[in-house]
């Protein structure tokens, strides 16, 4: 299988090329991405990601992330991605963008300018084990605690955004 191309950006999210994602995650270069997090009340669905990825295994993230393709629109990604990695896709709406860089080791970054969308869903899920090995429903005082107490336990950019995601649900409920 060809590796994904990613779409790199400046820092206002204007695309400047394109390249293999692991050639962007090894400079590192500034490219597009985006965080889907789905909520059910005061439920929030995160995934603990698969053993097999090559940063951040097994450590618990949003619903769905991913980065749109060239020539991909990023609604079309957000979907398509939902429905490849926990298998359905559902009405989401972006709520912000923010950028972060995080260095893993000497020859592996993350570099994002990472789009923000939030859901609602009520239904189930199936996770494709490529990506994601457990997924579970926590509540989000819960999460909010944890993401203190133990933040070694999650991404670098669930850490970065769930508190505003949070403070979001909180204004629907």
């Amino acid at each position: 299988m060809n590796e994904p191309t990613v779409i790199l950006v400046d820092t206002n999210d204007n695309a400047i090329g394109a390249m293999p994602k692991s050639e962007a995650h090894k400079k590192p270069h500034l490219h597009r991405a985006f965080s889907v997090f789905l909520h059910n009340g005061n439920k929030m669905l995160i995934q603990q990601r698969a053993k097999n990825k090559y940063h951040s295994p097994e450590i618990w993230a949003n619903s769905c992330c991913s980065h749109p393709r060239p020539n991909e629109k990023l609604s079309e990604a957000v979907q398509n991605r939902m429905l490849e990695e926990i298998g359905f896709n559902c009405p989401v709406n972006e709520i912000f963008e923010f950028i972060y860089i995080a260095k893993f080791n000497d020859n592996l970054f993350e570099y994002e300018y990472d789009h923000v969308f939030l859901g609602e869903y009520k239904g189930e899920y199936t996770l494709n084990p490529e990506e994601a090995m457990d997924a579970k429903w926590i509540d989000i005082d819960e999460l909010e605690k944890d993401l203190v107490e133990n933040p070694q336990k999650y991404s670098v950019w669930f850490i970065s955004a769930a508190p505003r995601v949070i403070a979001e649900i909180r204004k629907k409920l």
